[in-house]
């Protein structure tokens, strides 16, 4: 990073809200950076970081530049943007009229990673668990890691945690091509999927985008069970949870419940030990097994590694469980991807199935899914579908569009339609605000309520207290 050109300067985020954007924003903050922010939505992020001392604006126009330049006149500002922030947001478009120094998050990011040893998390699907992971065990295990991610990692009950640490874990975004940016002593690929349709035309763009990534990285960490990895790649260090032979950290699994995971731990084809682990699921199994692996790397002992597996959590709004409402269960999930609505499925099938054996009875799986982005829905409507109908019952609400034009009027209709003709419990609800008004109606006593997304639908649990109090 270069500290001196820091020092000088001011950074002021527009959208600082946002769960990477108020990241970075925070990590600049505790080393001393003076930070501002705008956004329209308060948040548990925005007041964080208003107590730890960032100036933060509830709205966008350009009247806050202005009274920036008044605040921080010695300094230079640089105004910092997300690929979510449109070119017609009014503090953005003020910033252009007047040749202001924009920068892009992932110009800001890759300066924080230069100051430590970093490891770069990336991946379509599985990051910010994998990241959380990593980041529990190098805390618990060297007490000299700090973090970025974009999710809230329990250790810290923060997305960010940042130290005069030698190592750093940092989640980086594929989705907007900026991967490339990033420099890492060891990069991860969780896995490669076709997905942000708005950015990438097919999976050759994708890949194309994370070969850029391995690159940059002084060393290469892939998935093995990933085919698209496996074929494309090529690295010494690998993990898998199928196989050993090959392999240079594997864990297969011998138990697998709603409790947690028990596997035989493998290095390089040589059995070490048998390893509890406590968080449920095959994907959750890989994630681990790869921040082992990155542990492994750098030198952490496999003994300490596995005296502090027990303290490992999944982030917020992975499979999360909210509450209870009159003998129904609420789980949070952040699955918006077809690959990803699978997993997360199969993963409430095996605590549903559990539950039935133990009790005797036939619990029904009700997922609620807001779709995310319209160029999603078109791309995708067939395998959402697919995966979706695999529900009992199962409620569509509106399209989050995350700022998206909707040019060819995709709805979440297309969606229940597919679905009806495989499952005939399938039905479009406007908003959250009608499933708060016929709860009762649409679930029963024992459900096991599924609600997936990555809008604003993991508001529902609070809707429904509302309702309840």
């Amino acid at each position: 990073m270069n500290k001196e050109f820091l020092r000088k300067d001011h950074f002021h985020f527009i959208g600082i809200g946002g769960i990477g954007m108020s990241a970075i924003a925070m990590a600049l903050l505790k080393k001393g950076y003076s930070v501002s922010g705008s956004d329209v939505v308060k948040n548990n992020e925005t007041k964080q970081l208003e107590q730890d001392g960032a100036l933060i604006f509830n709205c966008q126009i350009k009247k806050n530049i202005e009274n920036l330049n008044s605040v921080f006149n010695n300094k230079v500002i640089n105004f910092v943007v997300s690929s979510a922030i449109k070119p017609e947001n009014e503090e953005l478009s003020y910033c252009r009229d007047n040749n202001l120094p924009i920068k892009h998050r992932s110009e800001i990011l890759a300066m924080v990673m230069e100051s430590y040893t970093s490891l770069a998390i990336a991946g379509s699907h599985g990051k910010t668990s994998t990241s959380t992971f990593l980041s529990t065990l190098l805390e618990l295990c060297t007490h000299n890691s700090s973090s970025i991610t974009g999710g809230i990692i329990p250790i810290y009950n923060s997305n960010a945690h940042i130290e005069n640490t030698k190592f750093l874990v940092a989640e980086v975004d594929e989705s907007d091509g900026t991967i490339n940016k990033y420099k890492s002593e060891i990069g991860i690929i969780n896995n490669i999927d076709f997905d942000h349709c708005d950015h990438f035309s097919n999976i050759n763009d994708v890949l194309s985008c994370f070969k850029e990534f391995a690159s940059n990285s002084k060393k290469l960490l892939l998935n093995y069970d990933c085919e698209i990895t496996k074929k494309n790649f090529n690295s010494n260090s690998n993990w898998s949870n199928k196989e050993t032979k090959n392999i240079a950290y594997s864990i297969i699994p011998t138990l697998i419940n709603n409790k947690h995971t028990i596997g035989r731990y493998y290095e390089n084809g040589n059995f070490i030990d048998i390893l509890n682990i406590p968080i449920p699921g095959f994907h959750n199994l890989s994630n681990i097994t790869a921040s082992i692996a990155a542990s492994r790397m750098i030198g952490v002992k496999f003994d300490d590694i596995k005296k502090n597996i027990k303290y490992l959590k999944l982030p917020k709004k992975r499979f999360e469980l909210r509450g209870e409402l009159d003998e129904r269960k609420i789980y949070d999930d952040y699955a918006h991807h077809p690959n990803e609505i699978k997993v997360t499925i199969d993963l409430a099938r095996l605590f549903i199935n559990q539950n039935n054996h133990k009790q005797g009875k036939k619990n029904r799986l009700v997922v609620i899914f807001q779709p995310h982005r319209y160029s999603r829905v078109k791309e995708f409507a067939n395998e959402f579908a697919e995966e979706l109908s695999k529900a009992d019952v199962i409620y569509l609400t509106n399209i989050y569009g995350a700022g998206e034009i909707n040019k060819d009027k995709i709805n979440s209709e297309i969606i229940t339609n597919i679905i009806y003709k495989k499952n005939k419990n399938v039905k479009y609800i406007n908003d959250f605000d009608e499933i708060r008004v016929n709860f009762y109606k649409l679930t029963q006593k024992g459900d096991f309520i599924l609600n997936m997304g990555a809008g604003d639908c993991h508001e529902l649990w609070s809707i429904l207290n509302n309702k309840n109090k």
